[in-house]
């Protein structure tokens, strides 16, 4: 898609939960990340939240809870989380693309055509720059 111009892709990674497991794996797409790529903290931080904090105790769990709220403020909410939660189960994958510049409606239809599912949330502009500002990964010199 992002060779049609359907989108510019800044971020990625990928979760793949094999059968039997207790947790996925994730893994950060390096070749996929643009300059203004969130780097690796945001993705454990976000795959901390969605698939970790359920086999965690009540008092981790709590402080997990606490920063699901402070996702919330730039556009991961709960529902998101819940909705990624109940999708990716054992035997299933998924990708996590942070992206710009989209062409919905087209990168709906492509979804369609292959039978998979899209889970997405929409960031404004005010979102976007505290989450750079939070996460962005550092040039090293």
């Amino acid at each position: 898609m992002q060779k049609q111009e359907l989108l510019q892709i800044n971020d990625a990674a990928y979760v793949y939960w094999p059968e039997g497991r207790k947790k996925p794996k994730t893994q950060q797409l390096h070749g996929l990340a643009g300059a203004g790529a969130l780097g690796g903290s945001f993705w454990g931080l976000l795959f901390g939240l969605i698939f970790f904090v359920p086999l965690l105790g009540m008092a981790v769990g709590a402080a997990m809870g606490a920063l699901a709220g402070s996702m919330s403020d730039v556009g991961i909410d709960d529902e998101f989380i819940r909705t990624v939660r109940e999708q990716v189960t054992p035997g299933t994958s998924a990708l996590f693309v942070m992206t710009s510049n989209v062409v919905a409606d087209k990168v709906l239809d492509e979804f369609r055509a292959t039978g998979a599912a899209l889970i997405s949330t929409n960031l404004s502009s005010e979102q976007e720059a505290r989450l750079r500002e939070a996460f962005a990964e550092t040039e090293h010199v």
